[in-house]
């Protein structure tokens, strides 16, 4: 029992943390992909990073989990001050657009959530996937460019991860 437990576990934290070999960083070019947002519209990123000075998007494995939830919530709470430094926010699942839909109205998101089912974003972003499920990370974007990116993906304090590395750019 104890065995299987462990292996649970063990298969749960992969699930969750794996990212792929080959990864994007600062000084990178943003990938532009288009894909299919919570309302069923189609969202070119390249037009979505012209319309704010700054463009977040973060990948979370699955909707309605805890990790997801709080991170989706951070970053809900959070929103107010990010748009005030410029930030758009655009979260990315392989959840279905009834169900990306569904996550935004129940937790009241006021940002954009694409429906990545055939993982088009996550492969334009090098982001890896276990068993259908996104591993957590998040990119900041700035003229085309990573400015700033999360491989590790953190939850709770994602918007705060986000504001601090925008207040130590403007020191």
């Amino acid at each position: 029992m104890l065995k299987t437990i462990t292996a649970l576990a063990g298969l749960f934290l992969a699930m969750f943390s794996f990212a792929s070999a080959q990864q994007l960083n600062p000084g990178d070019a943003a990938p532009t992909p288009t894909a299919t947002t919570e309302a069923g519209e189609t969202l070119s990123f390249a037009d979505a990073y012209q319309k704010s000075p700054y463009t977040l998007v973060f990948f979370y494995p699955k909707a309605f989990t805890g990790g997801c939830t709080a991170q989706s919530c951070a970053l809900r709470d959070g929103y107010e001050k990010l748009t005030e430094l410029g930030v758009s926010v655009i979260g990315v699942s392989t959840d279905s657009v009834e169900t990306q839909k569904k996550f935004k109205d129940e937790y009241n998101l006021p940002y954009t959530l694409i429906a990545d089912t055939e993982k088009t974003v996550l492969k334009a972003f090098q982001v890896g996937s276990f068993l259908g499920f996104s591993s957590r990370q998040a990119f900041l974007i700035k003229d085309g460019k990573i400015v700033y990116a999360d491989h590790k993906g953190s939850t709770k304090q994602q918007a705060d991860d986000i504001i601090k590395f925008l207040d130590g750019q403007s020191s």
